[in-house]
């Protein structure tokens, strides 16, 4: 099987002397194509912090991170935007949509600002997987929050990447909303042969995942 997402010896450190902080602090771990992850930690764990080093948002201070078997640990901030858009898609807890956009707008933005056409077909699956078809002239203030929620994910899903990261998706979700998009994540992954990595501290949200990795304190402990 391939490894999409891999650590050796990954570290990330604030400060200095006494005020150190280690938020991620010496992680290995692999991920392969297709597989849905969980990764899970009280708050202020480094699971945040991990997973902005796995897509590239943030530099680390010491390791390696493998995407699709390029170490990123040392690019430039263009080469890391260009491997973010092409290969990674983000889902985080603030929808971080356009206000002033429509639902569809919203979706297609990364794959213009990618320079690629728009796959048409294939975004109208999304879509409608995600039964939104009803929506796409709306703009996102006239959005529930699991509405607004499915946007960014069919968002994320809309420019193919291999590798979707979400950051406590539920988290401003009720708890049936929130199932319903882990449900629909864990379709559209399977669907789309992504791999899938879900940051969130709810315990049933990890029992829906094929395995579930523990941090503590900037360590994997399982």
């Amino acid at each position: 099987m391939k490894i999409m997402l891999e650590t050796k010896e990954l570290c990330k450190y604030y400060g200095n002397d006494d005020n150190l902080v280690k938020a991620v602090d010496n992680v290995d771990i692999q991920i392969q194509q297709g597989e849905f992850v969980s990764i899970i930690g009280k708050s202020g764990s480094g699971k945040s912090t991990l997973l902005h080093l796995l897509g590239g948002l943030d530099n680390p201070t010491a390791g390696h991170v493998w995407v699709d078997g390029k170490d990123i640990s040392d690019l430039s901030s263009a080469k890391l935007a260009e491997i973010r858009r092409r290969k990674i898609g983000f889902i985080f807890q603030a929808f971080n949509l356009v206000p002033s956009l429509n639902v569809w707008e919203n979706i297609v933005l990364p794959i213009g600002l990618d320079g690629r056409n728009v796959d048409t077909d294939f975004i109208n699956d999304i879509v409608k997987t995600l039964g939104m078809e009803n929506k796409i002239h709306n703009l996102p203030n006239t959005l529930s929050g699991g509405q607004q929620q499915r946007v960014a994910i069919a968002r994320a899903i809309a420019a193919k990447p291999s590798i979707v990261l979400a950051d406590e998706p539920t988290g401003n979700l009720d708890s049936k909303t929130g199932d319903e998009v882990i449900a629909l994540l864990k379709l559209s992954a399977k669907k789309y042969g992504q791999t899938l990595v879900v940051i969130t501290h709810n315990e049933d949200i990890a029992l829906m995942a094929d395995r579930t990795i523990v941090i503590e304190d900037g360590r994997v402990v399982r």
